[in-house]
C-alpha cells in the first residue's frame, strides 16, 4: 500500500470509465408457472424468394405428455401461419420484413408468435400461453459490407450508457422515451450497449422503432494477463450464454460484442478470444460476432476471429492534443492497415472529444464546443473517404455525458456526450444531425417512397 495510507486502511479503486452505482437498477418481477410450462422459445428468421421463414424451437419443463399449438399473427392480428410441436418452420408468403429506421416506415414491422401449451399432469389438465414479438429479417457480412435483408447497411449512430441525473443507472421509462425521441431526431439508426447488456425494455423499444443494436456483454477492463485465464474464459462463456438466451429473439440485435477494449495484443488473448467467439457463434449461428478493440492492427491477437472489425480511436484527444490537422491522415492510415490485414468490414466504434457545455474558444481549444465540432468534422471527412468501400459504420462517443468515478481527468463525469447528462444538445448534436440525415438521404434504400415519406413527415424534423 502507498505510504500515505494508515496501517490497515483500504480505498477501493475502479479501472473502468463509468460509474456503476449500487442496488436494484431494474424491475424485479415474481411470477408463477403451471406444473408443466413453456420454458424457452428460440426464433430465427430467413427469406426465401418472396416468403419469410420463421423457425421456432420450444423448450417445455416438467412435462412429457403435452401438446403445443403455434400461430403467427400479423400486425392486424390475422393468422398468417400455424404449426405444432416443439420445433418447426412457418412460411409467410409476401412477408413484411423488419427494416432498420430510415429503411422503411415507422414503427418497424413486427409479427406475434403465439405458443399455447396443453398438458395432462398428475394434478389434472394444465395450460400455458406465451406471445413473442417476431421481426422477419436476415443479417449477413461480406468482405466489405454489412447486409440486412440483403441490402448494405451503414451504422450511423451512438454509444450510450444507462446513466442520468437522479436515477443513476436505475431504469426510467420517461427517460427512455426521451432518449429514443433524440435518436430519431438525430437520424441515428444504431447504437452499441456499451459496456453491458441494457434493460430488456430498451431492446423492446429498439425492435419497435427499428434501431439496430450491437449487444455487448460486460467484459470491460480485460487488461491484465490473469484476465485471460481458463477460469475467466469459462466465466466469460457463461456470461455469453446468459446474454444470448435473453436477447436472441430481438430482431434489432444484429451483432454480439464479447468485449470492449481488452488487452488483445497479449499472446494469451488469441486463444481466449478464439474460444469465446467460437462458443458465441455456436450459441447463435445467425449473427456475426465482434469485440471492440483499441489495439494496434499488427499486434491484435483476437481480430482474426471476429466478423467485423470494431475499432476505437481518439486522434487529437488522448494524444496529439490540439492537432486536428492530423486526423484525416491518421484515420485513413488506420482503416487501410486494418483492411489490408484482415479484409473485413470496419466500424469506427468510438471517437469523440470532451466538451463542457458553454465553453467557447476561437480558434478551437480542447474542451470547448468548437473543438468538439471541429474534431468531428475532421473524422467525418476521413470516414467519407472509406464509406461505401469497406467502412460500414460510425458510432460517436457518446450520446450523453455520464458519471464516472472521481479523477483529475474527469470534470463531474465524462463530458464526451453530444447531449448533456440532462439531455440538452451541445453544438455537436446539430452537426451530427445534419450528417446523419444527409447519409440517410444519400443511401439507396429498398423502399425509396416510404423513405421519403418518413423523412418529410417525421415529427422530429
Amino acid at each position: 500500500m502507498p505510504s500515505w495510507y494508515p496501517k490497515g486502511y483500504f480505498v477501493q479503486n475502479t479501472d473502468f470509465d463509468f460509474f456503476n452505482y449500487a442496488g436494484l437498477q431494474r424491475s424485479v418481477l415474481l411470477y408463477t408457472t403451471p406444473t408443466t410450462y413453456i420454458d424457452d422459445i428460440t426464433v430465427t428468421t430467413g427469406v426465401q424468394q418472396d416468403s419469410g421463414l420463421v423457425n421456432y424451437q420450444i423448450s417445455v419443463k416438467r412435462g412429457s405428455q403435452f401438446e403445443l399449438e403455434v400461430r403467427l399473427l400479423d400486425a392486424e392480428n390475422k393468422v398468417v401461419a400455424a404449426g405444432t410441436g416443439t420445433q418447426g418452420q412457418l412460411k409467410v408468403p409476401g412477408a413484411n420484413l423488419w427494416w432498420p429506421y430510415l429503411m422503411h416506415e415507422l414503427p418497424a414491422y413486427l409479427y406475434s408468435l403465439e405458443v399455447r401449451l396443453t398438458a395432462q399432469t398428475s394434478v389434472g389438465p394444465v395450460s400455458d400461453f406465451y406471445t413473442l414479438p417476431v421481426g422477419i429479417r436476415t443479417v449477413a457480412v461480406t468482405e466489405s459490407q454489412f447486409l440486412i435483408n440483403g441490402k448494405p447497411f451503414y451504422f450511423h449512430g451512438v454509444n450510450k450508457h444507462e446513466d442520468s441525473d437522479i436515477r443513476g443507472k436505475g431504469f426510467d421509462w420517461p427517460l427512455l422515451v426521451k432518449d429514443f425521441n433524440l435518436l430519431l431526431w438525430l437520424g441515428a439508426n444504431a447504437f452499441r450497449t456499451s459496456h453491458y447488456p441494457y434493460a430488456e425494455e430498451v431492446l423492446q423499444m429498439c425492435d419497435r422503432y427499428g434501431i439496430v443494436v450491437i449487444d455487448e456483454c460486460p467484459a470491460v477492463g480485460l487488461v491484465l494477463p490473469q484476465h485471460f485465464s481458463n477460469t475467466s474464459m469459462n466465466h466469460h462463456m457463461r456470461v455469453m450464454e446468459e446474454l444470448v438466451r435473453r436477447d436472441k429473439n430481438h430482431p434489432a440485435v444484429v451483432m454480439w460484442s464479447v468485449a470492449n477494449e481488452p488487452a488483445s495484443s497479449l499472446e494469451s488473448a488469441g486463444y481466449y478470444f478464439k474460444m469465446v467467439i467460437t462458443h458465441t457463434k455456436a450459441l447463435d449461428p445467425s449473427r456475426p460476432v465482434t469485440f471492440v478493440t483499441n489495439s494496434n492492427y499488427a499486434a491484435d491477437k483476437g481480430a482474426p476471429y471476429v466478423d467485423v472489425i470494431c475499432v476505437n480511436s481518439y486522434y487529437s484527444w488522448y494524444h496529439d492534443y490540439g492537432h486536428l490537422e492530423l486526423i484525416q491522415l491518421q484515420l485513413g492510415t488506420q482503416f487501410e492497415n486494418w483492411y489490408k490485414t484482415y479484409h473485413k468490414p470496419i466500424i469506427q466504434s468510438e471517437y469523440g472529444a470532451e466538451t463542457i457545455v458553454g465553453f467557447h474558444q476561437d480558434p478551437p481549444l480542447m474542451f470547448s464546443e468548437e473543438y468538439q465540432k471541429a474534431l468531428l468534422e475532421q473524422y467525418h471527412l476521413g470516414l467519407d473517404e472509406k464509406r461505401g468501400k469497406y467502412v460500414v459504420g460510425e458510432l460517436i462517443w457518446n450520446f450523453a455525458d455520464f458519471m464516472t468515478n472521481q479523477t483529475p481527468q474527469r470534470v463531474l463525469g465524462n463530458k464526451k456526450g453530444i447531449f448533456t447528462r440532462q439531455r440538452q444538445p451541445k453544438a455537436a448534436a446539430f452537426l451530427l444531425r445534419e450528417r446523419y440525415w444527409k447519409i440517410a438521404n444519400e443511401t439507396r434504400y429498398p423502399h425509396s417512397a416510404a423513405k421519403s415519406q418518413c423523412l418529410e413527415n417525421s415529427p422530429f424534423t
